[in-house]
């Protein structure tokens, strides 16, 4: 059953090794999971799992393997769970009498009694602690409660309690290929990291504090600037006409990013880079910041992000004067261009799917232009982003 467990989860490209699979039997071994399935789910999921994008093809793999669980009967006849664990389950409500009894009938009786018991009880039983029936406080049962019961019989989850947690597939959001809401986003932007204490000293230095106090005879306080991701971040966000699609996943990119970096800048423009952005989109046409002026501004040590779909004329990249709004001198190209040679670290991030950016010529031009630094707005793609901009 486990053998099957861990070539199971190799197969699903969960990578667990052998050392983690030895680990786990040690655990086992050890009855860390106290014969709890519950236990051993969360038990196996720790010694299994390193990162998090895997969660939930662990929870899928681990519901298919051990599938009927739920079912003490079907467990015994397919005999997939140890008979250790169904013998500590077992005894675990019986009492020192009928303990008594089991060792004098055997193990095997004991389950052909169980079994028995399972076929004959043909009426409903209502209440109690020990029949399989409902609203009692038996562990086999429904539509009652019991901190560890096995459900049989119910259509739904009622409690919260039942051991088959792992159904709920809680993590199936982390899946590296899904879309990202904030929480998600969060998670992947942390892979671009770089942490220094800046600023005021305004936290206090435990470890130092106690050090210098027992040196010293008195309390001597220390305080040490906060920790802080030291990353700088320009982010470029495209807006307007086909973006306005994926304006709630770009808002929640805005919203993340500004959570993570104390040191980010951002910028508009629309559809391509041209001479000038802005900070306001109500005032795109008034108060706008030459582009010039911020490749002076901003250092090239900034890690440069552009989000936007790349959907646009081709002439909008390649051509004086094609821009939609106004008569630019220059190509988006040669704006384009001046970003990377002025900043090494620069991607390009697309809400777009994927699979879908061979149809569009524009698009194909500038993943050429970012030297195929183009990721899409997955945890994944975001990843990878997070990864070619820490090189």
């Amino acid at each position: 059953m486990f053998l099957q467990f861990f070539t199971s989860l190799r197969d699903a490209q969960v990578p667990v090794t052998l050392r983690e699979y030895l680990t786990l039997m040690e655990a086992l071994d050890a009855d860390l999971s106290d014969y709890s399935v519950e236990n051993f789910y969360y038990l196996s999921r720790t010694s299994l799992v390193k990162d998090e994008r895997n969660l939930d093809k662990f929870d899928r793999v681990f519901g298919t393997v051990f599938k009927g669980l739920e079912n003490l009967l079907d467990a015994m006849e397919k005999a997939e769970i140890p008979e250790e664990w169904l013998k500590k389950l077992a005894e675990k409500y019986l009492s020192e009498e009928e303990k008594k009894q089991i060792e004098a009938m055997g193990w095997d009786k004991l389950m052909e009694t169980l079994k028995k018991r399972l076929e004959e009880q043909k009426g409903r039983h209502q209440g109690g602690s020990k029949w399989i029936g409902t609203a009692g406080t038996s562990p086999f049962g429904a539509h009652g409660y019991n901190p560890e019961g096995v459900r049989i019989g119910q259509e739904k989850n009622r409690n919260n309690r039942a051991v088959k947690v792992w159904d709920k597939r809680e993590f199936k959001d982390l899946d590296g290929n899904v879309e990202l809401g904030i929480r998600n986003i969060k998670v992947a932007l942390r892979r671009l990291r770089k942490f220094a204490r800046t600023g005021a000293p305004d936290e206090l230095d435990l470890d130092t504090t106690i050090r210098e106090t027992a040196n010293h005879g008195y309390l001597d306080v220390h305080m040490r600037p906060e920790r802080r991701n030291a990353v700088k971040l320009l982010v470029f966000f495209d807006i307007g006409g086909s973006m306005d699609a994926h304006i709630e996943q770009v808002e929640e990119l805005f919203s993340a990013a500004k959570s993570e970096f104390k040191h980010m800048e951002y910028f508009y423009f629309h559809n391509c880079l041209y001479e000038g952005v802005w900070k306001q989109n109500k005032r795109r046409f008034t108060d706008r910041t030459p582009t010039w002026d911020v490749l002076h501004k901003y250092p090239h040590d900034y890690k440069i992000v552009f989000v936007g779909d790349a959907s646009m004329s081709p002439y909008e990249i390649m051509v004086p004067g094609g821009s939609v709004e106004h008569v630019n001198e220059e190509p988006g190209s040669v704006w384009l261009d001046r970003i990377i040679r002025t900043y090494p670290h620069a991607v390009w991030l697309n809400p777009v799917a994927q699979k879908h950016w061979d149809y569009s010529e524009s698009t194909t031009i500038i993943k050429r232009i970012f030297a195929n630094r183009m990721y899409p707005i997955t945890i994944e793609g975001l990843e990878g982003a997070m990864k070619e901009l820490t090189h």
